[in-house]
């Protein structure tokens, strides 16, 4: 798989809930913090979303407002810091209905929330920023046509329909990250900017493709056209790590998928991920995720 495809298979998104909101008049709701990821499309009408700690921002109809990073957050039809709580208003509404605010009909949008796995999505999700806007666009109409399916799904269950969720959360997540890298706007640090720069992206990709490999930075460099030197700064100041860095924590989110999610014995995974030596694997995890892989592995059977 390509790097962004592998990112977000070890994300596992899950527990999906979707609503629509149908205002009327002036409004502003407040959304607490929250966890997961959030993305709301507006419809029709327009809004301002201001998140905690940054400026409010505009969102005319056609426009997707994503939030990673999961920050309180307020919507409103004029630019606010204050509003209802949205517990209150959406706690009646059923998964894949819709909240009313007045009257209703001047303003509507849809939305939906998923969870993602701990420790991996808390390393993934961190350099992204907290506010994403997608503009209209063929994204933005993937994005619109992913969460009305959502919410169809979970307002009238079927057969099949919880594995539907699941894999139209991957969908969204994609089209979500794919709009991003395809803009010019900064995308800040880490894997997500390493991906949009084209002077590091086959760095990234070769180690994706083969992590177990004994890379050097001498080796990642040739394959950039880059000297060592060069491509060696130019890595950190994209992602806040060296590549051997970044190497060493991508083998162990791996790992930690797989700890999680398998049965594969602890050498087996070690040797997956490029180390030879199980006790030398187990440092590695233990300085980069915190935990033993036996005591990593140990949350898994105790869910």
């Amino acid at each position: 798989m390509d790097p962004l495809s592998n990112i977000v298979s070890l994300l596992h998104p899950h527990d999906c809930v979707a609503a629509g909101f149908d205002a009327g008049g002036d409004w502003s709701i407040r959304f607490e913090a929250h966890e997961g990821l959030k993305c709301n499309a507006v419809l029709k009408g327009e809004c301002w979303i201001t998140v905690q700690d940054t400026d409010p921002v505009h969102l005319p109809a056609g426009h997707c407002a994503i939030l990673p990073r999961g920050r309180p957050f307020i919507l409103s039809s004029k630019p606010s810091q204050t509003g209802i709580d949205a517990q209150i208003l959406y706690e009646p509404v059923r998964h894949g209905g819709t909240a009313t605010y007045g009257c209703g009909g001047d303003f509507f949008m849809t939305g939906a929330r998923f969870l993602l796995d701990g420790l991996p999505a808390r390393t993934l999700m961190r350099n992204l920023p907290p506010l994403i806007v997608i503009s209209p666009g063929p994204e933005q109409e993937t994005i619109r046509w992913t969460l009305s399916r959502i919410a169809d799904e979970l307002r009238l269950p079927r057969p099949g329909s919880p594995l539907t969720v699941t894999h139209l959360s991957h969908v969204l997540l994609l089209q979500v990250l794919r709009d991003h890298l395809s803009t010019d706007s900064p995308v800040g640090k880490g894997w997500l900017a390493a991906l949009a720069d084209k002077r590091i992206a086959p760095a990234i990709a070769a180690m994706h493709d083969d992590p177990a490999r004994a890379w050097s930075v001498e080796t990642l460099a040739k394959l950039t056209a880059s000297s060592r030197t060069s491509f060696a700064v130019r890595f950190r100041e994209v992602t806040d790590q060296t590549p051997i860095e970044y190497l060493t924590e991508w083998r162990m989110l791996i790992a930690a998928d797989r700890l999680m999610n398998s049965q594969m014995p602890v050498a087996t995974i070690a040797s997956d991920v490029g180390y030879t030596s199980e006790s030398a694997f187990g440092v590695a995890f233990k300085r980069t995720m915190g935990h033993a892989p036996r005591q990593f592995a140990k949350t898994r059977d105790a869910l």
